[in-house]
């Protein structure tokens, strides 16, 4: 595995904090290696849902379950729902020497039946795909390109990669979403998938996208709430705080994976990400998933109002306002959009975040921060 030690870490204190801890993310994100890396130092049982033997295991939860000790880890758990009460029963046993790892895929209906079910018994991990803290800033280029999931960051050859991307796209519509419950047509959630990667960055706009479909605006958020639940897409909300000015008020829309907006894009190689019309938005896109998985805030918000003014990124961190913008630039310099978002939202920092390798100040409280350096601003803070 590949400096994957972080999230070690943060299962075993979830395990070591709660009878139950759940490991969600994206499927092919490497929770399964995770689990297994877990298990592997220990008393172990693992129950892979996919596997209809171990499903079948299953059919009477109870007597399967209520004996065992040591950690159990239930893979992609959303496909048995009716586990959940049983768990509970067993979480609240007293003295239990059992432990339960839940991996899933689709975060809404897991945390919506672990707040039914499981309330104060479970401690919950998101996974995402691989990131430069992971991999090594020298293999920042080869992460944007590619993305985070393992098996195409770690593909012998961008051909090898840019084809298991589009196997992935291609599975995932035909098969695993409707795996996870969502009963879309491939055809058109494959087409909705492109033309939302050309608003990458954008605030959501459904009525154009529902007129491009022929469909209704509901739909197309059907379509829309089924990527986001799913780990594909980041709806990033507005901060409503008031002002006194015209807030805009629609969320952007972010895919979370740079490398499967490339493939969408049909951008194969570094190359070609280069000469790209979309190349700014995409390192954008890259960066700001880099910031959120090195300070991983509880919410995190953008700012924009009607005049023009907008900041990338606001986020609560250590009791103190946060504001983050991303420059594609070689030498970013303070903008009048800065300013207004420091003075309308109070922050008390601000940092612009650009690939470059200089870190330098701005202002007393605005800095400019190598995406590289990210991780540094974090223990700052």
């Amino acid at each position: 595995m590949i400096g994957r030690e972080g999230y070690l870490q943060q299962i075993r204190d979830a395990l070591d904090r709660s009878p139950i801890a759940m490991l969600i993310g994206p499927r092919q994100c490497g929770k399964s290696t995770l689990a297994r890396a877990i298990a592997s130092t220990g008393r172990a049982t693992f129950f892979d849902l996919e596997d209809p033997t171990a499903s079948a295991a299953l059919s009477q939860p109870m007597t399967a379950l209520r004996d065992l000790t040591g950690l159990v880890v239930l893979d992609e758990v959303q496909r048995q729902p009716d586990l959940f009460p049983v768990l509970r029963v067993l979480a609240d046993r007293a003295a239990s020497k059992t432990r339960f790892l839940l991996l899933g895929s689709a975060s809404p209906s897991l945390a919506r039946q672990a707040a039914e079910s499981l309330a104060g018994r479970v401690a919950i991990v998101e996974l995402r795909g691989f990131d430069t803290h992971e991999v090594g800033p020298s293999h920042t280029n080869a992460l944007w390109q590619r993305g985070g999931f393992p098996r195409s960051f770690l593909a012998d050859s961008d051909e090898t990669s840019w084809r298991w991307r589009q196997d992935f796209l291609a599975t995932f519509v035909e098969r695993d979403l409707s795996v996870l419950g969502f009963g879309m047509a491939p055809a058109a959630m494959r087409r909705f998938w492109t033309m939302l990667s050309h608003m990458h960055g954008q605030v959501w706009n459904a009525s154009e996208i529902a007129s491009s479909m022929g469909v209704s605006p509901h739909t197309t958020r059907k379509y829309l709430d089924a990527l986001e639940q799913t780990f594909m897409v980041r709806v990033l909300q507005p901060w409503h705080e008031n002002v006194g000015k015209r807030l805009v008020k629609s969320p952007k829309i972010w895919l979370r994976d740079s490398g499967l907006f490339h493939a969408l894009q049909g951008i194969q190689n570094h190359g070609q990400l280069l000469a790209h019309p979309k190349l700014g938005v995409s390192w954008e896109g890259f960066a700001m998933e880099e910031v959120l998985a090195a300070f991983r805030p509880d919410q995190a918000w953008f700012y924009a109002v009607h005049s023009g003014s907008e900041l990338d990124l606001f986020f609560l961190h250590r009791g103190k306002r946060i504001g983050v913008e991303f420059k594609h630039q070689d030498a970013p310099r303070t903008t009048k959009s800065m300013h207004v978002a420091m003075t309308d939202l109070g922050l008390d920092r601000l940092w612009v975040v650009y690939p470059g390798v200089r870190r330098y100040a701005l202002t007393e409280r605005i800095e400019v921060v190598p995406l590289a350096n990210v991780r540094e601003v974090v223990e700052q803070a």
